[in-house]
């Protein structure tokens, strides 16, 4: 699941955002990862985590990423 976030301050908030994913999986005890952060130019950043397909539907819900794809696969 990946969160986009643009602007000059992309890359502190994407990193950020991934604190919170983190803290999510562990106060909801899910195990999930890799947690990550993407840089994808001076106004572009990500933040991504990896989840199992039966988690999937839970954690859309729940976090609202503006996109997903499936692990490995290239975007």
């Amino acid at each position: 699941m990946i969160w986009d976030f643009r602007g000059p301050g992309a890359e502190r908030t994407a990193a950020h955002h991934r604190k919170h994913l983190e803290e999510y999986a562990q106060a909801k005890a899910l195990d999930l990862g890799p947690f990550g952060v993407e840089i994808h130019g001076e106004f572009h950043a990500l933040a991504f985590l990896v989840a199992g397909e039966s988690q999937v539907r839970e954690i859309r819900e729940a976090l609202k990423p503006h996109r997903g794809q499936v692990y490995g696969e290239q975007s």
